[in-house]
């Protein structure tokens, strides 16, 4: 049986599906991969992104700032992305990818801060959940949410961190995205933790082009691997495929409202 998913992590803004997007999909839905969300990093993508997800029926926009590009965002960012979310353009569904990151060079990382607390108040301006990256700061991260109270709560995308640490992002209500890094074999920390926390709180994802999976080092990284990661997933576990895949799916539509 073929199963639905949905990719709720790619970055189908940036090549190498760019100028190729019709191709990307088909490749996508033969695998059974029907949705796929797309966040933005920078404001500079927003237009980009909002007429993808109006072309392409399959996808779906998320705004926002993301940590990595801190060295430009500011007020007027900021501002930008306020009078989109205002806007409510049709298949937006989270503020996304915000969040933390203190392993890059030069963090800023108080500057981080303030730009992710305004941009989880929009969130809850708005009544949107959030898309959150976080590296070597899933601690600093659990805090600000608690603080925050998004009603929409979220997703930690990508998740390598701890079972306490995924324990207490799911404490606050927030999802837990599965991707690639479980696919290889040294990565037993994570492929643990996913094996061990509640389906009902996991999301599928590829974070394409990046995060290659095992067995395609140095290749671009592309939505249709969402059923590999599943696969994976499917050997940590011991639920059947069919209810894996089920839950993965409910757990996709509680969070976002994919339709349009």
């Amino acid at each position: 049986m073929m199963h639905d998913f949905t990719d709720t992590h790619c970055h189908f803004d940036f090549p190498p599906f760019s100028g190729h997007e019709s191709e990307s999909l088909a490749l996508a839905e033969q695998a059974g991969v029907r949705r796929i969300i797309v966040p933005t990093v920078t404001a500079d993508r927003f237009v980009r992104v909002l007429k993808l997800a109006r072309e392409y029926p399959p996808l779906f926009a998320a705004l926002g700032l993301h940590p990595l590009y801190i060295a430009g965002h500011h007020e007027p960012e900021l501002e930008q992305l306020a009078a989109f979310l205002a806007s409510r353009p049709p298949k937006l569904v989270a503020v996304g990818e915000i969040g933390l990151d203190l392993y890059m060079e030069n963090p800023q990382f108080e500057q981080q801060q303030r730009v992710l607390n305004a941009q989880l108040k929009l969130a809850k301006q708005y009544d949107l959940p959030v898309i959150l990256h976080s590296r070597r700061s899933h601690d600093q991260l659990a805090a600000m949410l608690r603080r925050a109270e998004v009603p929409r709560r979220g997703v930690v995308h990508g998740f390598a961190g701890s079972l306490s640490q995924a324990q207490a992002f799911i404490r606050l209500g927030y999802y837990i995205g599965v991707g690639g890094t479980i696919s290889y074999e040294r990565a037993q920390k994570t492929r643990n933790v996913m094996a061990q926390l509640p389906l009902t709180s996991l999301l599928l994802e590829t974070d394409a082009p990046d995060m290659p999976l095992a067995g395609y080092q140095g290749q671009a990284n592309r939505p249709e691997r969402a059923v590999e990661v599943f696969h994976t997933l499917c050997q940590l576990r011991a639920e059947s495929p069919d209810d894996i895949a089920a839950h993965l799916q409910h757990n996709t539509h509680s969070l976002f409202t994919l339709v349009g």
